[in-house]
């Protein structure tokens, strides 16, 4: 699907879900609770990720008033749910509009999420951001911890048993699919999670262990397991994970989802 600018991302939506309550009237209602008598896409996303995420602990109506404070008030969390919509939109065939993600996609939500549970982390709000971290895992199948830190224009594609440590980072333009873990390599404490740098994409199913960094524009082959660094706009599949090939400096793999190493030069 071609990219639409930000500015114009909730009026796409709106129009999307009208279209979708006239085709199938029996969505009608879901679709004005979510979409169509909410006032924007902040509005939309905390309503929907509060009724997702909602317990005998806490409320719908309580959680909403936990993601809106975060949602309302960090542009910074509004541009990045904008980046990150984009992104999945214009790398998932699967999505033939933004409504949809907005709606369905959980690795989509399970982001947004963390981005909630990670501003409660980072204001020393420790008990709430551990529990929004259990009822994300718990909810959507995607356990990260709310120190980690995500970038935007992420992608996370199917998104079930995904798995990213305390001391991960995720930086912007990023891609991976379902299975992937960054997490760390035993016992020891400290920074002991991989570093991943833009437009970096990882294939399903990918182990990358330990304090290392994964370089810009890097592609990590699907059921790798990946224990070293990786030089910037290199391809390593294998376990252990080892070099198979070489991008262009400045291509982003992460920006076409391309697994097949065929057309790359030997290393």
């Amino acid at each position: 699907m071609a990219h639409r600018d930000d500015d114009t991302i909730w009026e796409s939506i709106r129009a999307e879900a009208a279209e979708d309550a006239r085709a199938e009237p029996k969505l009608a209602g879901f679709l004005n609770n979510i979409i169509l008598g909410r006032s924007s896409l902040e509005d939309s996303l905390g309503y929907l990720l509060a009724s997702k995420l909602e317990s005998p602990v806490l409320s719908a109506l309580t959680l909403r008033e936990v993601i809106m404070h975060v949602f309302g008030h960090e542009p910074s969390i509004q541009d990045a749910v904008r980046a990150d919509l984009q992104a999945v939109v214009t790398r998932d065939p699967a999505s033939r509009g933004y409504s949809q993600p907005l709606l369905y996609f959980k690795g989509f939500h399970a982001i947004q999420a963390h981005r909630v549970a990670h501003h409660y982390w980072t204001n020393d709000r420790h008990p709430l951001a551990l529990y929004l971290q259990s009822r994300i895992s718990e909810v959507f199948a995607v356990d990260i911890h709310p120190g980690a830190k995500l970038g935007k224009g992420l992608l996370f594609d199917h998104a079930t048993s995904v798995v990213i440590g305390e001391t991960a980072v995720v930086e912007d333009d990023f891609s991976m699919l379902h299975e992937v873990t960054l997490g760390g390599t035993g016992k020891q404490g400290g920074d002991r999670h991989p570093k991943i740098g833009r437009g970096v994409m990882i294939g399903a199913g990918a182990k990358v262990l330990g304090n290392i960094r994964v370089g810009e524009g890097a592609r990590i082959g699907a059921g790798s397991v990946v224990l070293h660094d990786v030089p910037p706009h290199t391809t390593v599949a294998g376990v252990p994970a080892k070099p198979v090939g070489m991008q262009p400096k400045g291509a982003f793999p992460a920006l076409e989802m391309d697994q097949d190493f065929g057309a790359e030069h030997e290393s």
